[in-house]
């Protein structure tokens, strides 16, 4: 019942979240010609929703087989993370405000999916799909990278490995306990998804920032909240956050590569928009 309660609570966050995005981001207009032009933007983008929506069936599929073989392998990074690290989450968690544990909560646990869910809706509402498209090969590619992480190696986090390191979240909410153990395993630390992935929707938001001020401004907030809060929750370790972060940049390199090519091979040829927003037009700027 708690997981249900969660799910339902989490699910009513993004949305609130997502309606006030919408409100500050979008106009008539666009949601005027997104209607006419719904089913043309579908189809154009229709191959990269089905291999991002196959690979996440697969994922979940898979996930105890991955558990299986990650516990037969065995490599136990934990050690060698907090040799590098130290303590420095919990020097955090001493010196950062009791008083901002329910705001660094709900960024971990509503923030996250609202950046991950709202971006992929923003960028369908632009007449060019090219960042949609390069937005789900990067999720993809987060993903892929991640999962093998996970499976090749065994990492908790610090609030697993060390006494002086809290789970302040369960602590101030147990019950977000049952929804993070439905998605994931207290050994898929190293690197950090939410990390990455934040960065991507960051990346995307700058990129983006001409179409959608507003939405980078809330991204660079939420982003921050989020980022922050995997450490001062006891959840990853900076070196999870660093990795993560490397993970989120390449990625989205990689998916500007990717979907160039792709366009190009079914002979398509980028529009003036589209090859504005390609990463290295945006860099030259």
């Amino acid at each position: 019942m708690a997981l249900i309660d969660m799910i339902t609570l989490t699910s009513l966050a993004v949305l609130i979240g997502l309606f006030i995005t919408c409100l500050l981001c979008l106009n008539a207009q666009q949601l005027r010609r997104t209607r006419t032009e719904f089913n043309h933007r579908l189809r154009n983008v229709a191959p990269y929703l089905s291999a991002t929506a196959l690979f996440f069936l697969a994922k979940r599929a898979t996930h105890e087989y991955s558990l299986q073989i990650s516990y037969a392998l065995d490599w136990d990074i934990t050690n060698e993370l907090y040799a590098i690290e130290g303590e420095l989450v919990a020097v955090l968690q001493d010196i950062v405000p009791e008083a901002t544990l329910g705001f660094f909560s709900a960024m971990y646990m509503f923030g996250f999916p609202f950046l991950v869910i709202a971006a992929p809706i923003l960028y369908f509402m632009l007449p060019s799909q090219r960042y949609l498209k390069e937005l789900l090969i990067a999720y993809l590619l987060n993903y892929l990278i991640g999962s093998l992480c996970y499976t090749l190696f065994i990492a908790y986090g610090p609030r697993n490995h060390l006494s002086t390191v809290d789970g302040l979240m369960y602590q101030f909410y147990p019950q977000t306990q049952d929804l993070t153990a439905a998605v994931s395993a207290n050994t898929d630390v190293f690197p950090s998804l939410h990390t990455s992935l934040a960065i991507v929707v960051l990346l995307f938001a700058w990129r983006s920032r001409r179409d959608y001020p507003q939405w980078f401004l809330i991204t660079a907030f939420v982003v921050s909240g989020v980022v922050f809060s995997t450490m001062y929750l006891g959840i990853h370790w900076l070196l999870d956050v660093v990795a993560g972060s490397v993970l989120g940049i390449g990625s989205v390199y990689a998916a500007d590569q990717f979907v160039t090519r792709m366009e190009g091979s079914v002979g398509q040829t980028p529009t003036p928009d589209d090859r504005e927003d390609s990463i290295t037009s945006d860099i030259s700027d």
